[in-house]
């Protein structure tokens, strides 16, 4: 019998769960188990600077340009509208201090009437 569907659980399946957990603690537990600080070198510094910017990009650019898992063929979406609004929003107002609030706003102040208003 398959023990996913009796309710039991095999002994391997207990060791591995153990097993991971174990590593787990460990590998985040790492750093304070040392004597000495722990400083990442200049090149990784510098790369995580960028990581929250791609991790965004990853996130939203297949939202703007895909519906359903289908790029999109029409110019009657009101996501690539708000997008040009927000991004010339933030390009004409990068200095200020509220650049990426009225990015935000600006495009959502463009996606809302026409998405709820026209049915885009």
């Amino acid at each position: 019998m398959d023990p996913f569907f009796t309710g039991e659980t095999d002994t391997w399946t207990l060791l591995t769960i153990v097993g991971m957990a174990g590593v787990t603690v460990l590998a985040r537990s790492f750093f304070f188990l040392s004597e000495k600080d722990w400083a990442l070198p200049l090149w990784a510094q510098r790369g995580l600077q960028y990581a929250p910017i791609a991790a965004l990009s990853a996130v939203i650019a297949p939202e703007i340009v895909m519906t359903q898992g289908a790029v999109i063929h029409s110019l009657h979406d009101a996501r690539l509208f708000a997008v040009l609004a927000g991004a010339a929003y933030y390009f004409l107002r990068r200095g200020s201090g509220q650049a990426v609030l009225g990015t935000i706003v600006s495009g959502m102040a463009v996606y809302l009437p026409l998405h709820i208003g026209l049915g885009w």
